[in-house]
């Protein structure tokens, strides 16, 4: 991947795409991603930005490829492939998909679920969906945009967690993603909906319970293994996980791994901004079957 960030191009910038706000670095691939061909053991990873996705890549790479040379020196996003993303002579999501040699293949994607291309659904694929609270989940967007090249400019705070509630970020609306997801696993069967705050409570639970869902037997001492590796601290540490050789990133704005922390959002939101956010959010969390914690 060469991308030179001191030449970069100017930001993105967002704009209308089938009633979702987009960039085109999501979008100019669209016919070939909507093409792109399923297998019946692919394994899709799908994700609101910032709910935890390489956490989950990581336990999966883990889990079904084991501690292996690709560890130490292929990353993380090398091993799982974007679907998304289209950076013209530079990287192409579904090329990474078509080019993936292990089996099964994981491929993550942060598309709402109705555009998720219908070969997933044909193959029955197994799906794996994270989705975190969206106060932490804005403040984690917020710093990922400060500091990635390929997302818009953020602005300040304010302004940021206003266009969040309006869904004027890109994959736009966080209730709409989380409740999209959360209806589709009520008729597909092969979904497993998962939290993150269920994963920083007790990650090996959460792992036990994975292990269930995609018919894996690994011995207590792998998943012990599995659960050490993936603990933050060492991810962050780990510059194969931690994003730190992706050139579209300026750490020096902001760590890709801040700090996986639930409840977090609490140095940052005022007590006005707080209260403003959570009535916004009973006008669009409907759905009561859906429950999310913003503290544990």
């Amino acid at each position: 991947m060469s991308f030179d960030p001191h030449k970069s191009p100017p930001r993105p910038e967002l704009f209308d795409f089938h009633g979702v706000s987009m960039t085109h670095y999501f979008t100019d691939n669209w016919e070939n991603i909507q093409n792109v061909q399923a297998r019946p053991d692919d394994i899709l990873i799908a994700t609101y930005p910032k709910a935890g996705t390489t956490w989950v890549s990581y336990i999966l790479d883990l889990l079904y490829l084991g501690e292996t040379e690709r560890q130490k020196d292929v990353p993380i996003y090398d091993r799982v492939a974007f679907l998304d993303i289209f950076i013209p002579s530079v990287l192409s999501g579904t090329d990474m998909v078509d080019n993936l040699a292990t089996s099964p293949r994981i491929i993550k994607t942060h598309f709402p679920v109705q555009f998720i291309p219908k070969t997933f659904w044909e193959q029955n694929c197994r799906v794996v969906y994270v989705a975190r609270n969206a106060k932490d989940n804005v403040v984690s967007y917020f710093h990922f945009d400060r500091m990635n090249q390929v997302e818009p400019e953020p602005g300040d705070w304010s302004n940021y967690l206003h266009r969040f509630m309006a869904g004027k970020v890109v994959y736009g609306s966080w209730h709409n993603h989380v409740n999209g997801w959360w209806k589709k696993k009520q008729t597909y069967a092969k979904l497993h909906y998962m939290f993150y705050e269920d994963l920083a409570e007790d990650t090996g639970r959460e792992i036990d319970k994975l292990c269930c869902f995609l018919g894996l037997s690994r011995s207590d001492e792998v998943k012990k293994r599995v659960t050490d590796g993936v603990h933050f601290d060492n991810m962050k540490k780990d510059d194969m996980a931690n994003y730190s050789t992706n050139p579209v990133m300026d750490f020096k704005i902001s760590p890709f791994m801040r700090k996986g922390k639930v409840g977090d959002w609490k140095n940052h939101f005022s007590a006005a901004q707080s209260e403003q956010f959570d009535e916004d959010y009973k006008k669009k969390m409907m759905d009561v079957t859906l429950q999310f914690r913003s503290e544990i």
